[in-house]
Formats: C-alpha cells, sequence, structure tokens
C-alpha cells in the first residue's frame, strides 16, 4: 500500500524538501514539498531521481572485510573487531599521525557526517586530516577566518532583495547554488531581472547562468583576483568607497589603498581579457546600485590565487557598504549555531600552525592540502612517519585530487584502510573494511552545515522516511562505533559517545555568563533532553541551547526537538538580518581588512600583471544532474548533456584538426587522457573544459552503470604541485593542456 512521507533532499546544497511516494519499503517517486517553509515546492533533477539513488543495487548491503586479499561479506561485529585489529596498533607503534583521515563531500550532506567525524579527530589526535574543502572551499574559509576570525563566518548574498549581483566563478543554474543554500536559485536570478535589478555572470564559459545574465564578461581563466582587484582599486581611486555603518568596524582600510594601488584597470586588462573600460564600468556600476552583492565560488576558488580572489569578493562587498545589509551579503543564523557570544575580541585565525611532512605545506582550518595525501603515504622523510592507516568517511580521492594513479598505488601500500563508503568505487576498493551506511530513506536529516549558509533562516527535520532494513546500522551507529574501534575504546556502548558530548556541552554552557543555562545544574539538563536516539538528544540540546532556542524553559516560545517535529514542513526564521560585530572573533574585534598573510601574497599577484598564457588552458565543469562521483551510478542522472567531452570552441578546433565527436588526446603536467571532442561556442577561445567525478574504469569497484560507460578523470592531467599558498587547495582551473587530434583531419 503506497503512502508519502516527507525528506529534505540530501543530494546538494540547495536542501529542497521532498515529499516521497513509498510502497512498502521502496520509494517509488519524488516530487516538491509545496508546504516547505524554504523550498515551496522546488525540485531539480536529482531530487526528482531520489528513489533511484536510494534503491540503487549496488549500494552495499553489508560490511566487507579483506581476506586472503579479497574484500568479502561479513558480520558488524567482525567489520568492527578488524578495524579495531587494524587501526590501534599502528598508533602504538608509530604515533597518532601515522593515521590519516580523509572526509569526503557527502558528510556534509548527512546528520552523520555533521556529529562525529569531529569526535574521530579529537579522539585520534592526528594533523594528517585532508578532506575535499582543498580541491573547492578552502580558500573562502581561510578568506573569512583572516578577515572576521572565523573560518566559518561566511556571507551569502541575499537573493530576494538585492538589485544587482555580480557572479564570478559560479554557475548556480547547474550547481543549485554552493556556500549559498538556495532552494531555486535559478528562479531568484530570474526575479531579480524582472524585478528591474542586474546580473552580471563572469566565467570562461557561456554556462546556463551566464545566459540568463544582463551582461557576461568571458574572462581569462585564473585571472579573477587581477579582475575583482582592479575593481577595489576604481572604487578607492574614485572616491566610490563608502562602507557607511561599515567604517566602525573596520581596521586597515589606509593599508587596503595602498595594497590595491598597482592593480588598475589598464594594469589588468591584458592579463584578464577583459577591457579596462569594461572593468571601470563594473565598478562604478557596483557601487551606484541601491543594493549589490558579489558571490565567487568553485571556479574563483581553484585557481592559483583563489584566497586572494575570495578576500576580494568581501573586500567589494565592504568598500560598497554592502557587507551585513539587507539586499547585500549577510551571516546567516541557523538555528543549532552556539549561543551568541558578546560582540569583542576573539583569539582570531592562524594558519600554518603545523606543516605537511614532505613538501611543507602549512595546514589551514586544521587540514593538510588533500593533493599531498599521496606524498604523506609514498614518502619517507626524517620529519616523522608516513601515514601508514587511513579512515575515509564518504569519500572517493582517487578521482576527486590530482594524480590519481600515484594515490592508487599509494592506497595499496597501507598497512590498513577502513571506507565509510556505500560503495565499493575507486576509494574504497583499497580498504581492508568497508561500512556501507543504509541509503538516505532509512536515515533522519537535519542539515547543519548549509543552514549556517541558507539565504533565509530557517530549520526543519526529519525523521527516517523508512525503516532501517534488518541487517543494516544507522549512519550516526557506524561512526560512534568506529570512534571507539580507532581510540582503544572498542565494545563500549555506542551510546556512550553521544552521552559523553551532551555531559560535555552542557558542563560548558553552564559555566558560560552568556549562556541561558548559565549556573543550572548539567546533570537536570541532560535528563530534559527529549529524542528517541543519541542523535535526536544532541539535537534537541543543540535546539534549546542556540539563537532562537526555548534555553531549556527560560524563553518558552523559543525552538526544540519538540517544537520542530511538530511542523514536519519546518519552521521559517525570517530573512537574513544584519548581525555584526556579533559575529566578529578576530584580536581587534573587527573586520581586519588586510590583514599579513594577504599583504604578504599580493607580490604574487603583482607578478601575475605580466602573465599571457599562449596555450589552451583547461577549467572544469557542473552538471545540474551530477554533485559527486558516485552519482554517475544512477541512470537517470547520466546521458544527454551530462556527458564527459572535451569542449573546444571552433577556432581552436579548426586550427588543431579538431572534429566534433572525434576523439582527442588531453595532456597535462600529471598525465594524459583521451576523450570525445564536443565543439562549441560555449567556451572561449584558448580554453578547453572537462567535467569532474568521471574516470569509472578500474577494476575491482561495483558501480556497473558507472563502468558501462566510464568517461576519464580529469584530475590525472594535474600531477598535484599547484596549490593556492595560502589555502593549500588545488589549482584546478586555468592550467595549461596540449590537446591533438586523434583522428586525422580530411
Amino acid at each position: 500500500m503506497s503512502r508519502t512521507a516527507l525528506r529534505i533532499c540530501p543530494l546538494c546544497e540547495a536542501t529542497c524538501g521532498l515529499t516521497l511516494t513509498i510502497d512498502g519499503t521502496r520509494v517509488t517517486g519524488a516530487r516538491g514539498d509545496r508546504d516547505d517553509v524554504f523550498s515551496r515546492g522546488f525540485i531539480c533533477p536529482k531530487g526528482a531521481s531520489f528513489g533511484a539513488v536510494d534503491g540503487d543495487p549496488d549500494r552495499l548491503r553489508t560490511p566487507l572485510v579483506r581476506k586472503d586479499g579479497e574484500l568479502r561479506e561479513a558480520t558488524w561485529e567482525e567489520a568492527f573487531d578488524a578495524v579495531a585489529a587494524g587501526l590501534r596498533p599502528v598508533v602504538e607503534r608509530h604515533g597518532q599521525n601515522a593515521v590519516g583521515v580523509v572526509l569526503g563531500n557527502p558528510n556534509v550532506h548527512t546528520m552523520a557526517g555533521a556529529l562525529y567525524p569531529a569526535l574521530l579527530l579529537a579522539s585520534l589526535g592526528t594533523r594528517s586530516i585532508f578532506s575535499a574543502s582543498t580541491v573547492d572551499q578552502m580558500p573562502k574559509h581561510v578568506s573569512s577566518g583572516l578577515l572576521y576570525g572565523d573560518a566559518n563566518a561566511i556571507p551569502v548574498p541575499d537573493l530576494d532583495h538585492t538589485d544587482h549581483l555580480l557572479l564570478i566563478g559560479a554557475n548556480p543554474l547547474e550547481s543549485n547554488g554552493s556556500l549559498c543554500t538556495a532552494p531555486d536559485f535559478p528562479g531568484k536570478l530570474k526575479a531579480l531581472k524582472a524585478r528591474g535589478g542586474t546580473l552580471t555572470v563572469i566565467d570562461p564559459r557561456r554556462t546556463r547562468t551566464a545566459r540568463l545574465a544582463n551582461r557576461h564578461i568571458a574572462i581569462r581563466p585564473g585571472t579573477d583576483a587581477l579582475l575583482l582587484a582592479a575593481m577595489a582599486h576604481v572604487l578607492l581611486e574614485e572616491d566610490l568607497a563608502a562602507p557607511g555603518e561599515l567604517t566602525e568596524h573596520l581596521q586597515g582600510l589606509d593599508e587596503l589603498r595602498e595594497a590595491v594601488r598597482d592593480f588598475t584597470p589598464e594594469a589588468v586588462a591584458g592579463a584578464c581579457d577583459v577591457d579596462a573600460t569594461l572593468i571601470r564600468t563594473l565598478a562604478r556600476e557596483l557601487a551606484a546600485a541601491p543594493t549589490a552583492a558579489v558571490y565567487g565560488r568553485i571556479g574563483s576558488c581553484t585557481v592559483p590565487h583563489g584566497t586572494l580572489a575570495s578576500w576580494l569578493v568581501d573586500v567589494l562587498n565592504i568598500l560598497t557598504g554592502n557587507l551585513d545589509r539587507p539586499g547585500g551579503a549577510l551571516f546567516p543564523q541557523a538555528a543549532t549555531d552556539k549561543t551568541p557570544r558578546p560582540a569583542g575580541p576573539g583569539r582570531g585565525f592562524a594558519l600554518g600552525r603545523w606543516h605537511s611532512r614532505v613538501s611543507r605545506h602549512p595546514e589551514a582550518k586544521g587540514e593538510l592540502p588533500i593533493s599531498a595525501l599521496a606524498e604523506e603515504i609514498d614518502t619517507a622523510t626524517a620529519e616523522g612517519e608516513p601515514v601508514r592507516a587511513l579512515v575515509a568517511i564518504a569519500a572517493n580521492p582517487v578521482l576527486s585530487v590530482p594524480d590519481g594513479d600515484r594515490l592508487d598505488k599509494a592506497l595499496d601500500s597501507l598497512d590498513f584502510m577502513v571506507s565509510v563508503d556505500p560503495y565499493l568505487n575507486e576509494t574504497s576498493r583499497h580498504a581492508h573494511v568497508v561500512l556501507p551506511p543504509p541509503p538516505p530513506s532509512q536515515s533522519a536529516h537535519h542539515d547543519f552545515a548549509f543552514n549556517t549558509l541558507a539565504v533565509r533562516n530557517q530549520v526543519r527535520y526529519n525523521r527516517p522516511a523508512v525503516p532501517l532494513e534488518p541487517g543494516r546500522m544507522p549512519e550516526t551507529e557506524i561512526l560512534a562505533r568506529l570512534i571507539l574501534a580507532a581510540t582503544g575504546m572498542h565494545g563500549a556502548d555506542p551510546a556512550a559517545v553521544d552521552t559523553l558530548v551532551i555531559d560535555q556541552t552542557l558542563g560548558k554552557a553552564v559555566k558560560e555568563p552568556h549562556s541561558p543555562v548559565h549556573g543550572q545544574d548539567p546533570r537536570d539538563l541532560a535528563a530534559r533532553l527529549t529524542g528517541e536516539t543519541g542523535p535526536e538528544r544532541r539535537l534537541d540540546m543543540m535546539l534549546r541551547l542556540g539563537p532562537y532556542g526555548e534555553g531549556f524553559g527560560v524563553r518558552p516560545d523559543g525552538l526544540s526537538l519538540e517544537k520542530l517535529l511538530a511542523h514536519p514542513h519546518g519552521i521559517d526564521l525570517g530573512p537574513l538580518r544584519p548581525r555584526l560585530p556579533q559575529p566578529l572573533k578576530t584580536r581587534s574585534g573587527k573586520v581586519e581588512l588586510l590583514p599579513e598573510p594577504i599583504a604578504d601574497d599580493l607580490p604574487r599577484l603583482r607578478e601575475a600583471l605580466r602573465e599571457r598564457p599562449d596555450g589552451l588552458v583547461l577549467v572544469g565543469r557542473r552538471h545540474l544532474r551530477s554533485n559527486n562521483s558516485w552519482m554517475h551510478n544512477v541512470p537517470a542522472l547520466t546521458g544527454g548533456s551530462n556527458r564527459c567531452t572535451l569542449h573546444i570552441h571552433p577556432k581552436d578546433a579548426e586550427r588543431l584538426g579538431v572534429r566534433d565527436g572525434e576523439p582527442v588526446r588531453v595532456k597535462g603536467a600529471g598525465g594524459e587522457v583521451t576523450a570525445p571532442a564536443e565543439v562549441t561556442d560555449g567556451v572561449r577561445r584558448g580554453v578547453v573544459s572537462l567535467p569532474h567525478g568521471w574516470g569509472h574504469d578500474r577494476p575491482g569497484t561495483r558501480m556497473s552503470h558507472a563502468s558501462a560507460d566510464p568517461g576519464v578523470n580529469v584530475n590525472q592531467l594535474l600531477d598535484g604541485s599547484l596549490l593556492d599558498p595560502l589555502s593549500g587547495n588545488a589549482v584546478l582551473n586555468g592550467v595549461p593542456v596540449e590537446v591533438a587530434a586523434l583522428v586525422p583531419a580530411t
């Protein structure tokens, strides 16, 4: 008999509300939830394919343990016994840093991934920490840390109210938004134009977003920071900078003026291939708009000056008075944020507190560059032990990191590896133990990370839509047991992990003067928590202690788990509001406009003024029906225009003798691949584009649909040596490549 259930979509950052149709225990359909307080019925092809994703027959259903060189099905008890036996000896013999941890992108899409990995890292005490952030967004975290003292204080554009939006390196009509959680991003951009607003897109490709824009500027890849610096120069040179009410919260405005003095529009025009007059027009229009926001994303992060570009995005918002202003860029306030502390100086943000062992890359936000993972495994130095064991949680770095061939070999050399993954993929096939989480319909869901980036404050929670299948284990329990097995407490009750967190959190809260529970008995508070599981009790605690919480009775109308469960479509908490100076945690208590690491990196940007690449450069590509590599195993999300082809401009194709549909060889510093050419004027001359996440042709995987049309791994063109020095982020865009036709033109 058919029934319906609500579920927040976990397949991209838009977090749209879904109404699932369920027959027995099988999800047979998904449509947008029209009553969802945030998404109001919007749905994209990924959400519509929820049932196919959920029911993928290639999903692992039982743990796998390696015996006699082969991965074989095992019981959960056998799997965790093997984890404890494999990890603890490595720590005891070689030290805590000999255990590496890799966290993949899907962690931020699950409750388990939000609640437990930080506990694992703290328990292990390892500095060998790597994540997808350093092939994606770390520059934005670093620039926010340096500006505001908090790497997670990322302002987002007020899409519903802005008059002028400038997008650089962003394609939200395909991505649905990134570091900006916004269901129906396309609809919001169309509404902006309908109310007379202006949309400008800066991108070397004429993306779907660029085609919607009032103006598209096909910049030369990798020169984003130069263009933004020139715009800042114009604002200051022409006395157009008007921070307004922000001024009292700023430090370093005069120093900033001097720092961008050399980046005139005329100086950067040649490198960017953007006319100087147009650059001045962009800056003047930004300053003249009633409200405006600049938003940069992965295209401006994964370049040689990614942190500088991310910093300059905020600098432009600050100089025009649009930071922390309705219609500009504001700091969201999630329901599970910690109780807001009083405004004032904080501890600040530090870079390079330690370094990687081999290439001496500085840490950023507690992480090392994931591009260095292979060398940290396969290279011995006098600086300590190599990584000998690896914990990979929802991560497939063999495909997502430069030089996957080297990492592929390195993983085979590990003493022990455990993967938490629903698939036997290009990375997890190396593991000694694979722990598969259940499909999303069988898991509870709350968006911890994405609500801190949402364009409207709201809160939603779903209990599992489908009962846990016999033989399955909740992902929250998998990670709790993994923590116990990795830290010498194998066999303890996994509920003890949640109890410990609750006790520690409440014990700290009652000692904080600004907390609503200051001076109370933490044991009494713990006894008042509700929820059917440990994770639910933790969510209840965070809601009660949060900025909208009921404070354990202090604010009777505030949030709690009980109240949230009574509102299955969510609770609207209102539009984004100005919050400064409260979010600032810098040592000065102000927005520090020109932090020392930024100032020290500007000479490198000045050197880029003279660069004029004369060959082809590579950029990535995103598709609406794809997000991570595992989505290529869902037939409904592949095919059509979602193909692994090389986009190349007709003039470049003619010059190189490349014909549409014929194979071409693409060669980079890390290797070469062969892919079909797709001749299109959707890329500017001198630029070619390959999508990410493909290359499903390695033996030993169990992803039948993906391997039938494997595509090629674009990251194999990179050798991993090109990094943004401040953030350690891999340079994935604007890298030189050579292209040659394999079929001679006739």
